[in-house]
C-alpha cells in the first residue's frame, strides 16, 4: 500500500475534529494571529506564601527535595544555595533556549529533548516544600518564596520555553494550588500567588481546543487546571467562574471520550494512565474541599473503572507496574517521597475518591489522602484476573504472580508497536519486561517504541505497523480471536492475535499458574524470518541444556514440539525517562510458519 494512501487512512482514523483543532492551532500560530500570541500579564511579585501560623503536620512531609534537585525521579543534583538555572538541561550539552524568545518561536527538539528543561519548572518542589513548611519548617517556606520569585522574574509571561506547552502550565497550576491547600492558604492567597496562577490560566484558556485535538492527557490536564485554577481565582478575577465552568465541561467531555467504560485510557500507557487518574483525583478532591457541585455519575463511573484498571496493573508488594506504553516520566502531586515507579499512592487516592475503598491498607501511600483530607474508605480486597477488552489488555493474576498481555484495540492512535507484548511478574520481580521509552528526541524514540523492544514476535526485521512520524504509526492492527481472561481451577488463561498489513499473522495464548507461565505463539502467513524475544530481569542468566535460568526461574522454548536452544544476549531498557540500562534478552529465530511454546517456571 502506498505511503500516501496509508497516511490518508491513518488521518481518517484520527478523526476530522481532532485534525481540524490541531490544524487551526498551528495555522493560527504561523499567521501570528492566534489569540494566545496577544496575551500580556505582569510579572508576579513575592511573597507567594506567608508564614504558617501554627504547624499542621497532617502527615509525614515529603523531604525528597530538602537537599537535592530531581529530574524524572532518578537524576539528582545537590540542592544549590539559590534558585537553579530554569533553562539548563542536565541531559544535553546543546545551548538551550532562554526567556528572550516568544514561546511559540522555540522548537520542541531544537536543542535536545526540551523535557529536560521543563522538568524543574513543573514545580514538584513546590508541593514537597509545602508539606515541610506545613510541619513548621520556616526555611522551606522562605525557599519557596525565593525560588518562585526567581522563576517568575526569569520566566516573564509569555517568554521562553517554560511557557511553550499548555500542559506544562497546567501542571504548575495544579501544584501551586495544591501547595496553597496544604498550607491552609487557598482561601486567603497572597496577591503574588493569585497573579502567578492567573497568568497561567490565561495562557491555557486560548489553546485548550488544541489540547483536546491531541486526544491525550494534555486535554485532561488542561481541563483540570482550568477547573481548579478558575475556582481558586473566584473573587480575584472576573473571568474565573467562566474558566472554572469551561474546565468542568471539558473534564466531563474528556472522561466520556478518552476513558472507555472498562477504564482503559486513550494513550495505551500505564504511566500516562496514572497522570490522567491523578489529575481527575485532584479535581475531585478539590471539588470536595471547596464544596462545589458534584461531577456527573458518568464521570464518576469512568473514573471508578479507570481506578480499577491501574489497581489491577499494580504489583502490591513493590507498587511497581508494567512499563507498557509511552513513558515520559510524568508524575503529579508529590505529597509523598515514594519512588516514581510506586503506583500505590495514586491508586490509594483514586480508590478512596472514586470507589470509597482502601486498596492497600496502612502505609506511606496514605499520605496524599491525609494532606488532602480524604478518608481512606472500607477495605477493598485484592485485584484479580480481568480483561480490559476496550483497551486491549489481559491481566492474569494468581497469588503473587501477574501476567499482562497487550493486544491491539485501537480506537485512538497507538504510540508503540507492541502488539501481543507480554509482561510477567512474580513475587515483586518483573521477570519479562518492556523496554520503556527513554526519550522523545529524534533518533531514540524509534527503537524503544518499535516491535524489537517488546516481548513479542517481529516479522522480517520490521515494525508491526509502518511508522509515519515520530509519534504516528499507520495501518493500525486489529485484534483477532480474542479469548478473555478465564480461570480453570488453578490456571488462568487468555489469548489474542492479529494479521498485519503484509499478511503475517501472530496468535498468542497464555496460561498462568502458581508455578509458572506457558505462552504459545503461532506464526503464519508470508514472511522470511520471525524473531521471538524475551526481555529478562537484570541478573545472572545462563543457558544450559537448552534451558535459560537464573537460579530461581527457568525458561524453556520448544519449536513445533522440540526443544530449541535460544540465544542469550543483552538489550536496552529504560524504566525512567532519559535513563538507559542493559538487561539480558533471550531470542529464537525461525524462517517458516511455526509454533513456539515458552515455559517459564518459578
Amino acid at each position: 500500500m502506498s505511503g500516501r494512501l496509508t497516511l490518508a487512512r491513518t488521518y481518517a482514523r484520527l478523526g476530522a475534529g481532532s485534525i481540524a483543532r490541531v490544524g487551526a492551532y498551528r495555522m493560527g500560530l504561523k499567521s501570528g494571529r492566534h489569540p494566545v500570541q496577544r496575551l500580556t500579564a505582569p510579572v508576579a511579585q513575592p511573597p507567594f506564601f506567608r508564614t504558617v501560623d501554627l504547624p499542621n503536620p497532617k502527615a509525614e512531609p515529603n523531604r525528597m527535595w530538602d537537599d537535592g534537585l530531581w529530574w524524572f525521579g532518578w537524576r539528582r543534583a545537590p540542592l544549590p544555595d539559590g534558585p537553579p538555572d530554569w533553562f539548563a538541561n542536565p541531559f544535553s550539552g546543546a545551548v538551550q533556549p532562554d526567556a528572550t524568545c516568544d514561546w511559540w518561536r522555540i522548537p520542541d527538539f531544537g536543542a535536545g529533548d526540551i523535557k529536560g528543561v521543563w522538568e524543574l519548572s513543573r514545580m514538584n518542589w513546590v508541593v514537597a516544600w509545602a508539606t515541610t513548611a506545613a510541619c513548621g519548617d520556616a526555611r522551606a517556606l522562605e525557599r519557596l518564596n525565593v525560588w518562585l520569585a526567581d522563576w517568575a522574574c526569569r520566566n516573564p509571561p509569555y517568554k521562553g520555553p517554560n511557557w511553550k506547552c499548555g500542559q506544562e502550565a497546567s501542571i504548575r497550576v495544579m501544584h501551586l494550588v495544591a501547595a496553597a491547600w496544604v498550607l491552609g492558604r487557598d482561601q486567603t492567597p497572597e496577591p503574588g500567588l493569585v497573579n502567578l496562577i492567573r497568568a497561567h490560566v490565561q495562557r491555557i484558556a486560548p489553546t485548550i481546543s488544541y489540547a483536546m485535538g491531541q486526544q491525550n492527557n494534555h486535554g485532561t490536564s488542561e481541563a483540570a487546571a482550568m477547573f481548579i485554577g478558575g475556582s481558586f481565582l473566584v473573587g480575584h478575577d472576573t473571568r474565573a467562574d467562566r474558566w472554572a465552568r469551561s474546565g468542568r465541561r471539558w473534564l466531563e467531555e474528556r472522561a466520556a471520550t478518552l476513558i472507555a467504560p472498562d477504564g482503559s485510557f486513550s494513550q495505551y500507557s500505564v504511566t500516562y494512565h496514572r497522570v490522567m487518574l491523578d489529575t481527575f483525583a485532584l479535581a475531585e478532591a478539590w471539588r470536595r474541599h471547596r464544596n462545589l457541585p458534584r461531577f456527573s455519575a458518568r464521570l464518576m463511573g469512568r473514573m471508578a473503572a479507570a481506578t480499577d484498571w491501574l489497581w489491577t496493573m499494580t504489583d502490591t508488594e513493590t507498587g511497581d507496574a508494567p512499563n507498557i506504553g509511552a513513558n515520559d516520566g510524568a508524575r503529579l502531586l508529590q505529597l509523598t517521597s515514594a519512588d516514581d515507579r510506586d503506583f500505590r499512592p495514586s491508586v490509594q487516592l483514586a480508590a478512596a475518591l472514586f470507589r470509597g475503598v482502601d486498596a492497600f491498607g496502612p502505609g506511606s501511600w496514605n499520605r496524599p489522602l491525609s494532606w488532602l483530607g480524604v478518608p481512606r474508605g472500607r477495605p477493598g480486597g485484592m485485584a484479580s484476573s480481568q480483561s480490559f477488552d476496550q483497551g486491549g489488555y489481559h491481566v492474569l493474576r494468581h497469588a503473587a504472580t501477574m501476567a499482562v498481555l497487550r493486544y491491539p484495540r485501537f480506537r485512538f492512535r497507538p504510540s508503540q508497536a507492541d502488539a501481543l507484548h507480554l509482561d510477567l511478574w512474580h513475587n515483586g520481580l518483573n521477570l519479562l519486561r518492556d523496554a520503556g521509552t527513554y526519550s522523545y528526541n529524534a533518533g531514540t524514540t524509534e527503537w524503544f517504541s518499535g516491535t524489537a523492544a517488546h516481548n513479542t514476535i517481529e516479522f522480517d526485521n520490521r515494525d508491526q505497523m509502518p511508522r509515519l512520524g515520530r509519534f504516528l504509526f499507520g495501518e493500525w492492527l486489529k485484534a483477532e480471536d480474542v479469548e478473555l481472561s478465564s480461570g480453570h481451577g488453578v490456571t488462568a488463561n487468555a489469548s489474542a492475535g492479529y494479521t498485519d498489513a503484509m499478511g503475517a499473522r501472530h496468535h498468542r495464548a497464555i496460561a498462568l499458574s502458581a508455578f509458572g507461565l506457558t505462552c504459545v505463539d503461532k506464526m503464519s502467513g508470508p514472511f522470511e524470518v520471525a524473531c521471538l524475544r524475551w526481555r529478562l530481569a537484570p541478573g545472572e542468566w545462563h543457558v544450559k541444556d537448552n534451558v535459560v535460568g537464573n537460579g530461581t526461574s527457568s525458561i524453556e522454548i520448544e519449536l513445533d514440539g522440540r526443544p530449541v536452544r535460544p540465544t542469550l544476549g543483552t538489550t536496552s531498557e529504560s524504566r525512567y525517562y532519559l535513563q538507559k540500562n542493559e538487561i539480558p534478552e533471550v531470542s529464537v529465530t525461525v524462517s517458516r510458519p511455526a509454533k513456539l511454546v515458552t515455559k517459564v517456571t518459578f
